[in-house]
């Protein structure tokens, strides 16, 4: 039998410095561009500005884990909800055609037909329990044609 391996913490992200990851690394080197620029082509007052948002923003971005899960697909999980209703209220919007054949009476809901429902005997029960107990041994046409 041909044997496979099968991989396993496929939920951990490579390593390329260290403790740093490629995803972090990116991060942190578009955050660093942004910060660079600031610096080369603005004023003080605009570097330290970019530097604590952008550079905060990136660090959260890259570093920090809410309940084991990167922060990005935190904050996506957050957008989601926040989209989403949370109560979900049923509200039909009736057309006029079906109100107007509502009116007319030529609407009937639709009805559920149901199986009758069968009965079961007494001695019907005491023979499922009787070949419940003995394991499939017992069989009730056996016990009938002996009592007959």
């Amino acid at each position: 039998m041909q044997q496979f391996v099968v991989p396993q913490f496929i939920d951990v992200e490579d390593k390329i410095f260290g403790p740093i990851t490629t995803r972090q690394f990116v991060i942190m080197l578009v955050a660093g561009l942004i910060v660079f620029l600031a610096w080369r082509f603005g004023d003080l007052a605009l570097f330290v500005l970019v530097l604590c948002t952008v550079g905060g923003f990136a660090l959260i971005l890259g570093f920090f884990r809410v309940n084991g899960q990167a922060f990005h697909y935190f904050m996506l999980n957050v957008i989601q909800t926040l989209r989403k209703p949370s109560l979900r209220i049923w509200k039909r919007d009736y057309q006029n055609d079906f109100l107007n054949a509502l009116r007319k009476g030529g609407y009937a809901p639709e009805m559920e037909v149901t199986a009758p429902v069968k009965r079961v005997q007494r001695a019907r029960i005491r023979d499922l329990s009787l070949v419940v107990n003995t394991g499939g041994f017992y069989r009730a046409e056996e016990d009938d044609i002996i009592q007959l």
